[in-house]
């Protein structure tokens, strides 16, 4: 017999259109799931049951002609996104105790919108690593094997939805922080075109790289979410791409895209890589599936190469220079002050040269593939990663070196702006989640959408779960960290 959390986010909404639940038997379902699951997987870092039931009632008493696709559905914050009197830690000890007076954008919108937020997920320290894994909550795990990260930046997010904690959740993107962990376990991680969804309202944008985004288990579920968040705010430092007749979630419930011509290729862009065979796998299947759909499919060379990554590295180092009270500087994990020391020497007229040499390279890299509709890459250079992995031999470069071999994907289309998608098309030997990453032209998120809903479709769906995901607290969990079915 299916529980709640076996339903879809848009099968839980229209669950509650049709009164067969309300919004307070989900959160009460979905809160039960988080006490038993939640520091197990390291998903939350603050859990707000009694905002939640607040909100959950207030949802039930909404006017029906009030109600979104995803009204009175269970959802989460990423730690690193202000929430007005919630505690947001940025994933660092030296914010344990700060608690926003203001909400971010995105945050006023999913109220909006009648989702139920459940708390604050768990991020890496202000979002430095593509790993989930410091000091003010457990490391975030992933479901289908507790013994490997759930990654990052996102990673709390991720966890929370592959074990049913939640059915999607909102997470940020500056180098592949949703796609990161949305391809370790098996999820739909978006990152929406630069300016499609607002930064605000603190903020100057952070050279473009960073954009919130939805994460969950379908695209249809995502591009609901999508629809949620991408609302226009004035005064946004780029303009926001105009949306499709009807939303993204129309888009997705169509899923005809039409004939494309889309480029393919395995060769890495931040590092001289090898790659796993089972990531090259999944791109050969995602590339079979398109072909089978009606598309061209053709080998091309990546856009942006190695010589990319010393500029890019340099932007992460000056946005690593968050707002830190000196006194707690010495609470920062070691990768995070390394950082910082390397922004703090990096000059104005030596960030504006980095910024001009790598808009060149985005200009050439554009030319040279414009005459494709999408791009088809592996998300990582390898499927998973252990816990603790990054960071076994205790020298924060060569951590950060690890991270950049392990996706040298990914943060090239945080830098070009277009909107890139982590789907879960692969797996490994032993059944492990593999992601491919999608990637559109800039402002053609629907394209996008309605292709990955194709691929989705073609398929067979990938809304697939984990042992843990039928696990109804942590006694039906083994010592080897994967969880015992209950069906």
């Amino acid at each position: 017999m299916a529980e709640p959390h076996d339903l879809t986010a848009l099968e839980q909404a229209a669950a509650i259109a049709r009164g067969e639940l309300s919004s307070v038997d989900l959160v009460e379902h979905h809160l039960r799931r988080v006490a038993a699951l939640g520091d197990i997987v390291g998903a939350f870092v603050t859990v707000t049951e009694d905002l939640a039931r607040q909100a959950a009632r207030a949802a039930d008493a909404a006017p029906t002609e009030a109600r979104g696709p995803l009204h009175g559905v269970p959802t989460a914050i990423k730690d690193l996104t202000l929430t007005a009197g919630v505690r947001t830690t940025f994933g660092s000890a030296a914010f344990i105790d700060f608690v926003p007076p203001v909400d971010a954008d995105v945050v006023r919108f999913i109220k909006a919108a009648g989702l139920v937020s459940l708390g604050k997920t768990t991020t890496s320290e202000l979002g430095c690593s593509l790993y989930s894994e410091g000091r003010v909550a457990p490391p975030a795990r992933n479901p289908w094997q507790l013994a490997y990260t759930a990654g990052g930046s996102s990673g709390g997010a991720a966890a929370a939805v592959a074990a049913g904690l939640v059915p999607v959740a909102q997470g940020s993107d500056g180098g592949g922080s949703l796609r990161i962990p949305a391809s370790l376990c098996g999820l739909v991680g978006y990152k929406p075109s630069r300016g499609l969804v607002s930064g605000g309202p603190l903020g100057s944008g952070a050279f473009g790289l960073p954009t919130s985004g939805p994460l969950g288990r379908t695209v249809t579920d995502v591009a609901a979410l999508l629809d949620v968040m991408a609302v226009p705010v004035p005064g946004e430092p780029y303009l926001s791409p105009t949306a499709p007749p009807g939303g993204y979630l129309a888009v997705a419930r169509h899923a005809a895209p039409g004939p494309l011509r889309i480029g393919r290729f395995t060769t890495p862009m931040l590092a001289d890589e090898p790659v796993h065979p089972d990531c090259v796998a999944a791109v050969d299947r995602a590339a079979a599936l398109l072909t089978a759909a009606g598309h061209e499919v053709v080998e091309v060379a990546p856009p942006l190469g190695p010589a990319a990554w010393p500029l890019f590295e340099i932007l992460w180092y000056v946005l690593a220079l968050a707002p830190v009270p000196p006194q707690r500087e010495a609470e920062l994990l070691p990768l995070t002050r390394l950082l910082r020391a390397r922004g703090a020497e990096i000059s104005a007229g030596a960030l504006a040269a980095t910024l001009g040499e790598l808009q060149a390279q985005v200009r050439a890299g554009a030319r040279r593939t414009a005459g494709y509709d999408l791009l088809l890459c592996p998300t990582l250079a390898a499927p998973q990663a252990p816990v603790g992995w990054f960071t076994a031999d205790g020298d924060p470069a060569a951590d950060f070196d690890r991270q950049r071999r392990f996706s040298p994907y990914c943060a090239i289309f945080n830098v070009t702006g277009d909107p890139s998608v982590s789907l879960p098309v692969g797996a490994t030997t032993d059944g492990l989640p593999v992601g491919v990453l999608l990637t559109g032209r800039y402002g053609d998120d629907a394209r996008l959408i309605a292709t990955a809903a194709q691929l989705e479709n073609s398929s067979g769906g990938w809304d697939r779960h984990p042992a843990i995901w039928r696990a109804v607290d942590s006694a039906n969990v083994n010592g080897d960290g994967v969880g015992r079915s209950t069906s």
